[in-house]
């Protein structure tokens, strides 16, 4: 594993300024990953904010977005679990409570009972049709200063960050 030190420079980073760290970063490799964390953070955060109104989480939506892809075939849990931007510890919970809200609905198959498929439904799909519009909106706002170049070049680096070594 190559550790790359870092020679202290004069001038500070625009995340340190963001920060309000004094002191530089010990490596390379901290400065990389402490900025993709702040950019998720932060579109996350402004994600939510879009999303509020509607009484929508991001992980809800993403539920959303994964079965209105899926669909009428729909998906099993597992199968939802493992399409999810950020996974989280509990899907039956998150999807229990999106069937009560009736944005989802859950069958039974008729061969095995075990196997249960999760599918979007009429509201589920209204209310992501109704987020379409805003969530675009957002995100060209958010990134219409940068060009397609640029873009699949940020594409190409997050997923070089996330591929495994």
């Amino acid at each position: 594993m190559r550790v790359q030190t870092r020679i202290l420079a004069s001038v500070s980073s625009r995340l340190q300024d963001e920060l309000k760290q004094t002191r530089p970063w010990g490596t390379l490799q901290e400065e990389a990953a402490l900025n993709i964390a702040r950019t998720a953070a932060i579109l996350d955060h402004e994600t939510a904010q879009v999303m509020k109104p509607f009484g929508v989480t991001p992980t809800q939506y993403n539920v959303l977005r994964i079965l209105r892809g899926a669909g009428a075939s729909g998906l099993c849990r597992n199968e939802v679990g493992a399409r999810l931007i950020r996974p989280v510890p509990d899907v039956t919970r998150l999807l229990d409570r999106m069937e009560e809200m009736g944005w989802i609905d859950r069958r039974r198959s008729e061969s095995d009972r075990r196997f249960v498929t999760t599918v979007i439904t009429e509201r589920g799909s209204v209310l992501l049709t109704e987020l379409d519009g805003p969530i675009v909106a957002f995100l060209q706002q958010r990134l219409n200063h940068m060009g397609d170049e640029q873009l699949r070049a940020v594409v190409s680096l997050m997923e070089g960050v996330r591929s495994p070594r």
